[in-house]
């Protein structure tokens, strides 16, 4: 029989029973649609992961004043991250920029208006360290850090909680307790999750650390950036290296400082990314399950409607092999236009479906993925009623009524 010739019989086949056809593909529209959503859900989140990951700098290095594999006992009794180790950080080759922070959560205030924000102590590199641009005003200078000056660079979210659609610049905020002139606002990055670099106050560090603070040695990390990503691996070596010296730290003792440069957060974004992928699409698969399930009964009861007409195809010739593969193309026909209508089901749904602050990203790979899936499962699911209906014996499916 040839294959076109067998296209044409199960169309017709499935023409004659519409409504059973329909409600069989329903569930492989179910499966590949759900399966389609959750890939290009999970996707995006994996995408608005690396995404903020990327805006926020590139070829980074953050140190820390603990190493999480020291127990908190020990934490407690570590020296702590000063402003000569950043001094002393930034004369390693291939450093383009380092910047002392500290950072504390504070009231803000301005007339009778009043915000909560992270409030953040750093150098002028800071923003050069992590992408930030300057919206209006300036950023400060090294000249105010060495004066301990009383200025504010402030994010556009809290810029338009204090002032509305005033300007910003050259106005006193309070800070707890503390007096600041804001001299500039930032560009918007968007907020991702809790954090939000759009609702913060940018101090001198000196300022910060003896005006607001009360603290005169103990950083919370030290943020640098390197000229190149080929380096980061290298430079985080030399961090480590006069970071023990500075500390003290002899041969055979734990790092009392933990560093962490861009290339290993963006692995392990991607890894959490893919992995809940990999989650979701799973959970979806399910439902495409049900749906190979559900062809495999339809099919198991088209055969034994048709046994009469098997009977008469094989009386007149047909091989084992013709009714095989006759039912198997039904089979994969009914599955794969379940999966064409899915996949445009899936699309559409994330499209419009929103978790949060991303949205499902669909790639042509998942489409290629579901469709071979929706094959594979027409042909898994669909082999058993086709080897039934191939193994009829011609005399007793001619005597079937």
């Amino acid at each position: 029989m040839l294959f076109w010739t067998t296209i044409k019989i199960a169309l017709r086949s499935m023409l004659a029973n519409k409504l059973r056809a329909i409600l069989t593909m329903l569930g492989m529209i179910i499966g590949v649609a759900a399966v389609i959503a959750m890939l290009a859900l999970g996707n995006g989140a994996k995408k608005r992961i690396l995404g903020w990951v990327s805006r926020m700098g590139k070829n980074t290095i953050t140190i820390f004043p603990h190493n999480p594999k020291i127990a908190p006992v020990l934490n407690g009794s570590a020296d702590p991250l000063t402003i000569g180790d950043a001094r002393a950080i930034l004369k390693i080759p291939h450093v383009k920029y380092v910047s002392p922070v500290v950072t504390a959560w504070q009231p803000v205030k301005w007339g009778g208006n009043f915000t909560t924000c992270n409030i953040v102590g750093c150098a002028p590199t800071y923003i050069k360290i992590h992408d930030f641009k300057i919206q209006n005003g300036a950023m400060f200078t090294d000249y105010d850090c060495q004066d301990i000056a009383s200025v504010a660079v402030i994010g556009p979210e809290t810029a338009e909680r204090l002032f509305g659609s005033q300007d910003a610049i050259g106005r006193t905020i309070t800070v707890s307790t503390v007096r600041f002139k804001v001299v500039g606002v930032l560009v918007p990055k968007g907020r991702h999750g809790w954090f939000d670099p759009d609702n913060q106050v940018l101090l001198p560090y000196t300022t910060a650390m003896t005006d607001l603070m009360g603290r005169l040695v103990a950083l919370n990390h030290i943020d640098l950036q390197v000229d190149h990503a080929a380096n980061l691996n290298r430079v985080q070596a030399a961090a480590q290296n006069v970071l023990r010296l500075n500390h003290s730290l002899i041969h055979g003792d734990e790092d009392d400082f933990w560093i962490s440069n861009q290339l290993q957060v963006l692995k392990m974004a991607n890894r959490i990314g893919g992995a809940f992928t990999l989650f979701l699409g799973a959970v979806a698969g399910i439902s495409l399950l049900v749906g190979g399930i559900g062809i495999m009964n339809i099919m198991l009861v088209t055969v034994t409607e048709r046994t009469r007409e098997i009977g008469i195809r094989k009386a007149i010739g047909a091989r084992r092999r013709d009714i095989l593969r006759q039912f198997l193309i039904e089979s994969m026909i009914i599955s794969l236009l379940g999966g064409l209508v899915g996949v445009g089901a899936g699309i559409v749904a994330a499209h419009y479906v929103k978790f949060r602050s991303f949205s499902g990203h669909v790639e042509p790979s998942m489409v290629f993925l579901a469709l071979s899936i929706s094959a594979a499962i027409g042909i898994f699911f669909g082999y058993y009623p086709a080897r039934r209906a191939a193994a009829l014996n011609p005399i007793e499916a001619l005597r079937y009524e």
